[in-house]
């Protein structure tokens, strides 16, 4: 897991909170790991890393398991509080895709 996948102490916080989400809808359904894992072309053991928080789910991979699950996206996000967001700092590449952006070619 790449240090960009994770906080000091583990998977980010949203993360565990999305993969909470993806268990909770696939238990009211009563779908199993495996069937999900099928739906999307997957191992059970990935979607339970998904669920765990460990492996980050990239959005076309949220898009299918929301179709798969009958939700929309915004589901993975109901209820998201703000101890879940992450400081914001500008990094280098923020700052010069700002720059770029406020720039007569980024118009």
């Amino acid at each position: 897991m790449s240090r960009d996948d994770t906080t000091q102490d583990g998977p980010h916080p949203v993360d565990i909170y999305v993969g909470q989400r993806v268990r909770m809808r696939r238990n009211q359904l009563g779908m199993s790991q495996s069937t999900l894992g099928d739906g999307l072309g997957l191992t059970f053991q990935q979607v339970q890393k998904y669920e765990r928080g460990a492996n980050r789910i990239s959005t076309s991979k949220l898009y299918e398991i929301a179709t798969v699950l009958s939700v929309p996206i915004t589901y993975f996000f109901e209820d998201l509080t703000l101890e879940h967001k992450i400081e914001n700092k500008p990094t280098a590449a923020l700052n010069r895709h700002q720059e770029y952006l406020s720039s007569p070619e980024g118009y």
